[in-house]
Formats: structure tokens, C-alpha cells, sequence
């Protein structure tokens, strides 16, 4: 039996060689030599089933948030996977996966429905449980199959925008420090994020062009993002007033935006249910009323698929219009008495008569 102590930890510690010549060297976690030895046996007992009889070795839910983590360092949105992970740990620590089934699962929705926050809330604890288990089944083997999550239905919420008229009105009432970020956000369509940490190197004011690199973008693609007339000028304003970054405030950096100021001015104008990220919403669905092709506003905006700007579609129907006056039989009366009109102002021009 290969158990030792270390003279640096108080535990006993395995030492083994496994079947395909690995040496597997881990503390038991325990200064008990007894429960050291039932360790040892456990874990033999494991890697025999394994090479033996082909069994998979069991991985606990740990293990695949730490993996799932070290996979995903790419997603925008791994922020908020820490988070909700972070709160799943009072369930799942200590797990092992294939302990956990529809009903384990169906309490921790439970749970969180408790603290009375929103359908898509919970949605969004499910959705990261998912996105380990998935991993855990189809990449890494590790289980066998994912139990099926359940999803709460989440309500399609209206596009929330601005008229132009609003948006003047509440450009200027605005602090004068957020009246070039909202402009310039109203012009491009840009993440807050994008705006606020727009740096000079991502300018280029000749070919009246911006870049978004990679590590910026939500999809984790370059946005090459053109420069209207308005853009252009908005950022030539702010020339000279930070030697690194596109917009500041008292020469640092410009950093926070949605302040007690943008949501005070916000009242003052009677805007109302209004998010700093519906200054995109807003620049989408101007472009959808303009006419602007929803695969073009899918490029301009850097959007992953067509899909994600089919909620503006309904905003614009020019592109519908030609089609439909095809069924209307009234159309085609029209028609002909405009024609037969305007025969007859071409035979009274003429001199001739006609009788209809």
C-alpha cells in the first residue's frame, strides 16, 4: 500500500501507478490513517473498473466549473457565468455529475424563484448549468447524457427607442460631458463599452473609420465600424483633450456614463423606461425606418446573425409595399380611369373628342 506523510502536511497522501504507467500522486485529505487506507482501496478499486471494464471515472461538478472557466475565457459574458456559478455553489459543490437529475435541478429553480426575480433570471442559472453539462457530455466524455433542463417562458419585450425629437430634447438637457458620448452612440450604434473605451490608435479620421478588435466586440469579432458626417465632427471636438482616449471628463477617461445625471435628465425631458443601451436600440431601429437592409444593419451593428436584428424589422415596410397592391382590385380601377384621364386630356389638347 503506497501511503506516506509529508513532513509539510499533517494528511497521509496516495502514491500510485495506474494501469496505463501514470503515477497518481494526491492527498487524502485526512490524518487519519484508517480513512487514508479507504481512500486508497476507493480509488485502486476505481482505476481497476476503469481499465478493466472500461467504466468512466467519475468527475465532480467542481471539476468542470474549473474547466468550463478555463475553456470560456473567450465569452463576453463570463462575467456574469462567475456569477451565477458563484451562486449555484451552495447546491452543487461537492457534486458529483452524474448525481445531478431533474430533481436536483428542479429544486434549485425553486430556490431561486424564491427571491422573486424574473423568469429570465432563472433562465440564465439553467442556461450556465447546461452550457458545463453539455461540455462535460459531448467534449470531455465525462457523463453519458444531460438531464433536460426545463426553461421558464420569458415575454418578448417591445424594442425600446427614441424619436429624433427626444433625442434632441434630451441632448440638450444633457451634462455637457455625455453630450458627445450619446451623439457619437446615436451615430455608430456602439456598446457602451465600445464608446467609453474608444482609444486614438482605433481612429482614423481620413477614411472616416473606427475598429472594434476582437477583444472588444461582444462576438469576439473585429467591427469595422464607418463614421458618419455627425461622427466625424463629434470626434474632432474631442481632440486634444485626452492624449489616449476618444472621450473624458476633466482629462481622465471617460469611464462611467450611466450616472445619476444621464437617469436625472432622463426625468427632466419625460423619458421614460429608458436604458443607456437603448441609445443602440434607438440608432437600429432609425436605420430600419431609413430603409436600411437588415443584413447591412447586421454588418454596421457587428451582430453574429440576422436573426438578432429581426426584432427591428417591424419598424419598416416600404420593402413590402410593391406586393401589396397586387391583389387589390380597386388599384386597378384607379389605373385605368388615371389612363383613360389622361387620353382624354391628350385628345382635348388635339382638338378630337371622346366618348368613354
Amino acid at each position: 500500500m503506497s501511503l506516506f506523510q509529508r513532513k509539510d502536511s499533517p494528511y497521509w497522501w496516495i502514491k500510485i501507478i495506474a494501469h496505463d504507467g501514470r503515477r497518481i500522486q494526491q492527498s487524502t485529505g485526512t490524518p487519519d490513517k484508517a480513512k487514508a487506507e479507504e481512500l486508497h482501496d476507493k480509488l485502486k478499486a476505481s482505476m481497476w473498473d476503469q481499465a478493466r471494464l472500461g467504466v468512466k471515472p467519475r468527475h465532480a461538478w467542481n471539476e468542470a466549473v474549473v474547466r468550463y472557466l478555463a475553456e470560456t475565457t473567450h465569452k463576453a459574458s463570463q462575467c456574469s457565468d462567475k456569477t451565477h456559478l458563484r451562486w449555484l455553489d451552495r447546491f452543487l459543490n461537492g457534486r458529483m455529475l452524474d448525481e445531478i437529475n431533474r430533481e436536483l435541478l428542479d429544486s434549485i429553480m425553486a430556490a431561486r424563484m424564491t427571491e422573486n426575480v424574473r423568469n429570465s433570471s432563472v433562465n440564465r442559472v439553467n442556461e450556465v448549468i447546461r452550457a458545463v453539462l453539455r461540455k462535460a457530455c459531448n467534449e470531455w466524455e465525462w457523463i453519458d447524457r444531460v438531464p433536460r433542463i426545463r426553461m421558464l417562458p420569458e415575454p418578448n419585450r417591445r424594442v425600446r427607442w427614441i424619436t429624433h425629437e427626444e433625442a434632441d430634447r434630451l441632448i440638450a438637457a444633457l451634462p455637457i460631458h455625455l453630450v458627445p458620448v450619446v451623439r457619437f452612440s446615436l451615430e455608430t450604434g456602439l456598446r457602451r463599452s465600445n464608446v467609453t473605451g474608444l482609444l486614438w490608435s482605433q481612429i482614423d479620421l481620413t477614411r472616416r473609420t473606427a475598429w472594434i478588435h476582437p477583444d472588444q466586440a461582444k462576438a469576439r469579432k473585429a467591427i469595422a465600424v464607418p463614421l458618419s458626417a455627425a461622427a466625424v465632427i463629434v470626434i474632432r471636438e474631442q481632440i486634444g483633450k485626452n492624449s489616449t482616449h476618444v472621450f473624458s471628463y476633466h482629462g481622465n477617461p471617460l469611464v462611467q456614463v450611466n450616472t445619476k445625471a444621464w437617469r436625472k435628465t432622463l426625468v427632466q425631458v419625460g423619458i421614460e423606461n429608458f436604458r443607456w443601451h437603448d441609445l443602440r436600440h434607438t440608432w437600429a431601429s432609425w436605420h430600419v425606418q431609413a430603409g436600411t437592409p437588415l443584413h447591412v444593419l447586421q454588418e454596421l451593428g457587428g451582430w453574429e446573425c440576422v436573426e438578432m436584428v429581426r426584432k427591428y424589422a417591424h419598424l419598416s415596410s416600404e420593402h413590402l409595399a410593391e406586393y401589396v397592391d397586387r391583389l387589390s382590385r380597386l388599384t386597378v380601377i384607379e389605373n385605368e380611369q388615371e389612363n383613360l384621364a389622361t387620353i382624354g386630356l391628350r385628345c382635348k389638347e388635339k382638338g378630337l373628342s371622346i366618348s368613354a
